[in-house]
């Protein structure tokens, strides 16, 4: 009978426990409390990144500055060339503009201000701050698209002879495209995107060769601009892609080999001013200096003896 009863009163703790543990334990709500040592409760305020605050105030700021379409236009199209496609990302140059052409002059102001310079002085550091701070995005965003620029130009011959390889192999022109995007994506990122973008133009409809045009104007790039007008004039007159790419592929060895050859030759007239300026100086130090010691150390004295 003892055991009878201890069997019952165990089993009936099991059923017990078990149900207290499903309740208050197994819920997903619970386990994720008990892990990260919280309760999650959705009207409390999300933590906003001070980046994002300052994103948002150049937002702002830039919609506040009135601009013309012509200027939003060719502004545009430089944000692209260097890289920036966001749909906002005009309306935060506009913003980092209006921030630094008020911050440069007031931080400038606080410079000169206990300064002993002319007033003149003073005023133009200032105009001159402001001007760096109004204009300096616009140079930014001309030297990022030339940089981007020549990125491309450097991964072109690469994604040209790879596109020749996948032609060659039975591939479509579309196809190779593709293919030479994935390939290029961590070695040549920039031009992996562009031809990124004219995949997805050509899956949402649009023309070949409007694709390809396209793909010449966003980049700017001249290299590009010709790889374009070859595949263009090969899909007008139906003349062999590969052979065309190949055609191609050998211009731009040629092409680069020249322009390696022009910059060695241009090399020792590069090196005048640095060995004039710099290495003439230390070696006339190193072999004329004990000299000139020598003869102020001996002659001299030997001459006013005299």
């Amino acid at each position: 009978m003892t055991l009878i009863l201890s069997v019952g009163v165990f089993l009936l703790m099991v059923v017990l426990l078990t149900l207290v543990g499903t309740r208050m334990y197994v819920r997903p709500k619970a386990a994720i409390d008990r892990v990260v040592d919280t309760t999650f409760d959705s009207n409390e305020p999300v933590p906003v990144h001070p980046s994002l605050v300052f994103r948002d105030l150049l937002q702002k700021l830039g919609n506040l500055i009135p601009a013309s379409p012509k200027d939003v236009s060719v502004m545009q199209r430089r944000l692209i060339r260097a890289g920036f496609r966001n749909e906002k990302a005009l309306r935060y140059l506009y913003g980092a503009k209006a921030v630094l052409a008020i911050g440069l002059p007031l931080l400038m102001v606080l410079m000169v201000a206990n300064s002993s310079a002319d007033p003149s002085n003073k005023f133009i550091a200032v105009v001159a701050s402001a001007a760096v701070g109004f204009f300096g995005p616009n140079e930014y965003i001309r030297t990022a698209a030339k940089r981007r620029q020549k990125e491309i130009s450097r991964g072109l011959p690469n994604a040209l002879d790879l596109m020749v390889v996948c032609v060659e192999s039975g591939l479509g022109l579309d196809q190779a495209i593709v293919q030479v995007s994935k390939e290029l994506e961590h070695a040549h990122p920039d031009i992996s995107e562009e031809f990124a973008l004219m995949n997805l133009e050509l899956k949402a409809g649009k023309r070949r060769i409007e694709a390809l045009r396209n793909l010449a104007d966003r980049s700017a790039s001249e290299d590009l601009k010709k790889l374009v007008a070859v595949l263009i004039q090969a899909d007008k007159f139906g003349t062999g892609v590969a052979q065309s790419l190949r055609a191609h592929a050998d211009y731009m060895r040629v092409q680069a080999r020249q322009i390696a050859e022009e910059k060695a030759a241009k090399l020792g007239v590069k090196l005048v001013f640095p060995i004039f300026f710099c290495i003439l100086p230390s070696l006339f130090v190193v072999t004329v200096g004990p000299v000139v010691v020598k003869i102020i150390r001996e002659l001299i004295p030997m001459m006013n003896n005299m």
